[in-house]
């Protein structure tokens, strides 16, 4: 198994948590997962720059996350209709 995945050598030694091991691998994805929720519940510019942005934190891995971390969550002009909460009375 470890020939076909040689990442996983780093966690086959010494007295490494399971936890530890999920934590580690599941790190990078979270950029990923909040850039794609946050695009698509909050208005941009155009259409376009809002898919964009969607794109680039499903198909570039780590890098759209972060990208939009540093870049994209300042562009928006803040939530979409379908997402505000409604007023309660």
């Amino acid at each position: 198994m470890n020939d076909l995945f040689p990442i996983l050598d780093i966690f086959g030694k010494g007295d490494t948590s399971p936890l530890l091991m999920i934590l580690a691998l599941a790190l990078p994805i979270l950029p990923n997962l909040w850039c794609i929720w946050h695009a698509y519940s909050h208005e941009f510019s155009t259409p376009a720059e809002k898919y964009g942005w969607m794109l680039a934190g499903v198909f570039i891995p780590v890098l759209g996350g972060v990208m939009y971390l540093l870049f994209g969550w300042r562009r928006t002009r803040g939530l979409s209709d379908w997402a505000k909460p409604r007023n309660r009375k």
